[in-house]
């Protein structure tokens, strides 16, 4: 699969972070003598190692892995599962993924979110002879449904799954913790939320690795932010997410795969794994 860019700048993550915690620039530079003009500065994506170092901590952020991203001096492996493709749409000035998973064996699939356009996907469905059964909605933003109608139009008894906390109009709610099957595979669901209200994690066993399809919960080198609860987003996370084996694929909303093992290595919102 081609590599797509990281979603977040290190001033995307210094940001999110910033603006999770609520401290004030003026906090900030108390706390670490680095002047507010060149926070600003950072915060407008001018690199300052030094500095950037010095915010790192006050924030929750690892400064080592930090200062990677703002080196651009990591990326995560390329992943290659037989049974996953992701597929990267156009969404205004950026990108949103889906995810198209299938059972080898007995060619049943399920779409995990839309994106802008599934055509990519359901012309794979046909390429390979596929029964796409389900559709799997991480969580409910624009960006990642914009195309239901024409999946679900592709097959008439094809379902719509979405998390009870987070209902989408026409959508079979399910539980946190519910599981489906796609095949022979196992779907298990996690409650990831923070960034919505319901956001969930498909967690995906039977393929040659396990897979997590994590909407906007975390990304390569970053996460989605706290638009509901930034104390959330962390916590669901850190429990739901890196408590997975470390092989297990991370399937990102926007930006490249990774894997668990890889953001413990080099995410820096969470230090406690470096």
């Amino acid at each position: 699969m081609s590599s797509i860019p990281l979603e977040d700048n290190f001033e995307d993550v210094l940001g999110k972070a910033l603006r999770g915690t609520g401290m004030p620039d003026g906090v900030l530079e108390f706390l670490t003598g680095v002047s507010e003009e060149t926070i600003a500065k950072l915060k407008d994506g001018e690199f300052d190692e030094e500095s950037l170092r010095k915010v790192a901590s006050p924030l929750g952020l690892d400064a080592d892995t930090l200062v990677e991203r703002a080196r651009e001096a990591w990326l995560p492996a390329p992943v290659e599962v037989e049974g996953l493709r992701q597929y990267n749409t156009v969404f205004d000035d950026m990108t949103v993924n889906n995810y198209l998973v299938w059972d080898p064996a007995s060619k049943e699939a399920a779409l995990f979110d839309t994106g802008t356009d599934a055509s990519g996907a359901i012309g794979l469905v046909d390429e390979l002879g596929l029964t796409l059964k389900q559709l799997f909605l991480t969580h409910t933003h624009l960006d990642h449904i914009v195309d239901r109608a024409a999946v679900e139009s592709h097959n008439p008894e094809l379902k719509t799954f979405v998390n009870a906390l987070e209902p989408a109009g026409g959508a079979t709610r399910f539980q946190p913790g519910d599981a489906f099957s796609v095949g022979t595979l196992r779907v298990s669901t996690r409650l990831t939320k923070g960034h919505s209200p319901g956001g969930t994690t498909y967690v995906i066993n039977g393929l040659s690795c396990p897979v997590a399809i994590v909407g906007d919960a975390l990304f390569a080198q970053s996460m989605g932010g706290g638009l509901i609860s930034y104390q959330d987003a962390l916590a669901t996370n850190r429990a739901e997410l890196f408590s997975l084996q470390d092989d297990t694929v991370i399937c990102p909303g926007h930006g490249p795969m990774t894997t668990v093992g890889e953001e413990k290595a080099h995410n820096p919102f969470y230090p406690e794994f470096k």
